[in-house]
């Protein structure tokens, strides 16, 4: 069944993706400025839909209107692929990213009731990092080129792994591997307090473990970047390995600030405004650079399940 490119609704999916990064930098801020419990109840705030926005309930508060939107958008991407997308698999991938991103929502509130338990903050922080991987893919799936991509993305994982080699294992291994530091980046943000104020000191579990983690990352963008550089033509590809290793220089760089403002932290009664925009930098850059690794791999599957489905057109 022919699928036709919808530019509407293409834009709207790359919308949902851009508003998500914004929701993330502003539940960054959130937890940067220790506003956390400005806000001690939920679903309201403070008793009102619309509480006086000062203090740490700006922050809060408008991370919440934020979340808001970011659902109903959710929702109205829904209903447009189940009136105009024609493939079932990605109607159904909305509707995982729809139940995601209401998940979201839940955890958030319970942060906050159970006054932001460590487990529970990691788990907020991880599934918002999953809930952007999922928009973003499926603004891929709805751009030009892909919407022909009729095969859910079991047949192609199975196609890819058959044609893909080192290459499609070596981007595998780097998506597993952003996620886990992004783990492990939310462990230590959320870990530690000081007379009740969470984020003020390191763990230093947390932080070798964090640390060992980027260097892990590290080595292997820098191998796979080399490996893709030397034998990749394809010229979508090379542009996404420039940019994972442009993001990788600048998530270190602002892995190095963020230490260097939170060892100061504890010594501040507020933190300064470019302290708290060094380590919500810090979470954004490491979502883009998550997002980067998952299009590369996505489009490197695609290019080895489309060169498997031709060898057997051919051999037939």
């Amino acid at each position: 069944m022919h699928n036709p490119y919808r530019k509407g609704l293409h834009y709207f999916a790359q919308t949902v993706a851009a508003a998500t990064i914004f929701l993330i930098i502003a539940g960054a801020l959130v937890t940067s400025n220790d506003a956390g419990l400005s806000v001690p109840d939920w679903p309201l705030s403070h008793g009102q839909l619309m509480p006086e926005m000062v203090g740490g309930v700006f922050y809060e508060h408008g991370h919440r209107m934020v979340a808001t939107t970011i659902g109903l958008l959710t929702i109205v991407l829904n209903l447009w692929l189940w009136k105009a997308e024609s493939r079932a698999w990605v109607r159904r991938l909305g509707l995982i990213a729809l139940a995601a991103v209401i998940a979201q929502g839940i955890l958030g509130g319970v942060t906050v009731l159970f006054f932001l338990p460590t487990p529970v903050s990691v788990l907020h922080a991880v599934l918002a990092q999953l809930f952007f991987c999922l928009v973003v893919t499926l603004a891929l799936l709805l751009s030009p080129g892909w919407t022909d991509l009729s095969w859910p993305f079991s047949q192609v994982g199975r196609g890819a792994w058959n044609s893909g080699g080192s290459e499609l294992r070596l981007a595998l291994l780097c998506t597993a591997a952003v996620l886990c530091q992004l783990v492990l980046g939310a462990m230590l943000r959320h870990s530690g307090s000081v007379n009740g104020t969470k984020g003020a000191v390191l763990i230093t579990s947390a932080l070798l473990a964090h640390l060992m983690g980027a260097l892990v990352v590290t080595g292997v963008i820098v191998f796979m970047s080399l490996l893709f550089i030397k034998r990749v033509g394809d010229r979508g590809i090379i542009r996404l390995v420039y940019l994972t290793l442009g993001l990788l220089v600048t998530q270190l760089f602002l892995g190095l600030g963020a230490y260097l403002v939170r060892i100061d932290w504890v010594n501040q009664v507020q933190p300064s405004m470019e302290k708290v925009l060094i380590t919500a930098s810090h979470v954004a850059v490491g979502a883009l650079l998550l997002a980067t690794s998952l299009l590369l791999t996505l489009r490197i599957s695609r290019h080895a399940a489309l060169k498997d489905h031709e060898s057997v057109l051919v051999a037939l």
